[in-house]
């Protein structure tokens, strides 16, 4: 199931659960990680779905190969060949072009300025959040001439700062660089709470949160967690805006 949530300035935001794709288990049944283990032909089968249940071409989406850092790309189409580039971020200026996010527990955070035609999508996890994945992308977005002001920003499903326990020392070191973060789990530890930090990042541009997922990814079923299950399949977050005004 796809929920999608549409402004009237022509931008789309939307997020996937778990379910209504053909994988097996574990990675039952809406996955849409290439590089987790699954029958890559149960991905391209989930990724088909998923785009055309918003109404998306499967072949104008752009994934990314994310590894937890801060780089962005500026893209005007899917890659080509083989090669998907090591990245946690991506904005574009093309409009109908949409940009997705695979998480299981991360925060996936979507980006547009309808106005400036630019939007942009990025992989926010503990080391992103550190490493300022989120002000990368803002600010590559800002160079493409949208406004702090103007740009709507949306948050999905991820593990929330009650459940992400962590070693004290961990939530010391991210608490240095975002002291938003800062968190402690319902049962009393030292806990980090990604989405909070990246709320406070964007919120240091001007940037305000127009939407936040209140779903925690590793108490709920119907999403898949990485915290919770170990392997298990990935979720799809995506953004994009009306191809014509």
């Amino acid at each position: 199931m796809i929920g999608q949530q549409h402004d009237a300035s022509g931008a789309h935001f939307a997020f996937t659960d778990r379910w209504g794709g053909v994988s097996a288990a574990p990675y039952d049944t809406l996955n849409l990680g290439g590089a987790v283990g699954d029958d890559p032909a149960a991905v391209r089968v989930n990724r088909e779905r998923a785009a055309r249940a918003l109404g998306l071409e499967p072949g104008a989406v752009v994934w990314m190969n994310q590894v937890h850092g801060r780089d962005v790309a500026v893209v005007d189409g899917p890659w080509t060949g083989d090669e998907v580039p090591a990245v946690d971020a991506v904005v574009t200026t093309r409009r109908g072009l949409a940009l997705a996010v695979l998480t299981a527990d991360c925060t996936p955070v979507l980006l547009a300025d309808p106005v400036a035609g630019v939007v942009g999508a990025a992989h926010a996890g503990r080391p992103g959040l550190v490493a300022g994945v989120v002000p990368a992308t803002v600010e590559a977005m800002l160079a493409l001439g949208a406004e702090p002001g103007r740009i709507l920003a949306h948050t999905g499903p991820s593990v929330c700062g009650r459940c992400y326990e962590v070693p004290e020392a961990m939530r010391d070191a991210v608490a240095d660089v975002v002291p938003e973060a800062w968190s402690e789990t319902s049962w009393g530890t030292a806990a980090v709470d990604v989405a909070a930090g990246v709320t406070a990042q964007l919120a240091r541009f001007g940037v305000g949160i127009g939407g936040h997922s209140h779903i925690c990814t590793l108490e709920s079923a119907d999403h898949f967690s990485y915290r919770r299950d170990r392997t298990t399949g990935r979720l799809a977050s995506y953004v994009w805006l009306d191809a014509e005004l």
